[in-house]
């Protein structure tokens, strides 16, 4: 591992002042018992909460708004700078890009948002209970789409300059505090963390199958498994819009031609309603297994990037207390 770039606490408080008065700066706080982000200035700097895992809100609403006109024009901001993403979703935004960037048309507006950000990925120093990225192929580090990444350890924050507009960042925050390298020690301590917490994960996620081989055992599976973990669902959509993934959405005419997009979920009742009332996902435990197909097949077959990043907030955030690893497990273990 290269060595990272070492800052004091105390200087990096200076620095961190300077961002938020300088960019729209947001960061992990806490909030209710829960951790979100939120815009940083002076009076809540010292309430960030780092190398947590996974604030509630996944980073690509910072990129994809739940609502948004698309036929006006956008009033330039500042640029921002969003610090604590998790590996995992860091990751996810590979199927974003793919999504909005690399398919026939480009989204002008999620790419405006792209281009005018800096992100600063966090490692996660621990984790929550339904976290499971290795079991998708992820580690619980940043190694992909953050600019910087920063791990906050015995009273240093070490950062690393992964791109330009990193370098910049790190440039800028070099204005406003003492910027050493890491030692030897400290870059091996960071390491240790790192292997010890895949580790964790590895054991607490040992009974669940990788993603490719979760999407060959969901093409085998019967009704029964979808009518047993539908029984609880309640169609509220909250596994779907807190996905760091799922890019559904819908276009609604409003007049003078102005058209808003709103986030929309393949779990919401009606979501493939057509003319004269026909719907191919009228029934719950179609509906159900929609989601878990799309993730784990139908996905894999049209794109580069996975669609389950092993964030766990679907299970998190879910009404019914349906885990979707649990119904995974199951099919894993009835395999053998």
């Amino acid at each position: 591992m290269e060595r990272m770039s070492a800052v004091s606490v105390t200087d990096w408080q200076v620095a961190l002042l300077q961002l938020a008065k300088s960019f729209s700066f947001y960061a992990p706080v806490s909030f209710n018992g829960s951790m979100d982000y939120d815009l940083i200035d002076d009076e809540n700097a010292g309430s960030i909460i780092y190398n947590h895992p996974k604030p509630s809100t996944p980073l690509k609403t910072f990129f994809l708004p739940v609502r948004e006109n698309v036929t006006s024009e956008a009033e330039r901001k500042k640029q921002t700078v969003v610090m604590g993403a998790p590996a995992c979703d860091l990751a996810a935004l590979d199927m974003l890009d793919e999504m909005y960037l690399g398919r026939d048309f480009t989204d002008i507006y999620y790419k405006a948002r792209r281009e005018n950000s800096f992100i600063i990925g966090y490692e996660c120093n621990s984790m929550a209970e339904n976290c499971h990225c290795t079991s998708c192929g992820i580690n619980p580090f940043p190694e992909k789409h953050s600019d910087l990444s920063l791990v906050k350890i015995d009273g240093r924050v070490f950062l690393d300059a992964v791109t330009q507009k990193g370098k910049d960042l790190l440039k800028f925050i070099g204005e406003h505090a003492v910027i050493e390298q890491a030692n030897e020690t400290e870059a091996k301590r960071i390491q240790e963390k790192r292997e010890t917490l895949k580790e964790e994960l590895g054991r607490a996620n040992n009974r669940l199958p990788g993603y490719e081989e979760s999407g060959k055992l969901l093409e085998k599976t019967n009704g029964a498994i979808w009518e047993k973990y539908s029984e609880k669902c309640v169609s509220c959509g909250a596994c779907a819009t807190i996905c760091p993934t799922c890019t559904c959405f819908l276009l609604i005419d409003r007049p003078g031609f102005e058209k808003i997009r709103q986030m929309d979920a393949c779990q919401y009742p009606g979501f493939e309603r057509v003319a004269a009332g026909e719907d191919p996902l009228g029934e719950l435990p179609v509906r159900f297994r929609n989601r878990y197909y799309c993730k784990y097949v139908w996905r894999p077959m049209k794109f580069k990037s996975i669609a389950c990043t092993g964030c766990g907030r679907c299970i998190d955030t879910c009404i019914g207390k349906i885990s979707k690893n649990e119904l995974l497990e199951e099919l894993y273990a009835n395999k053998k």
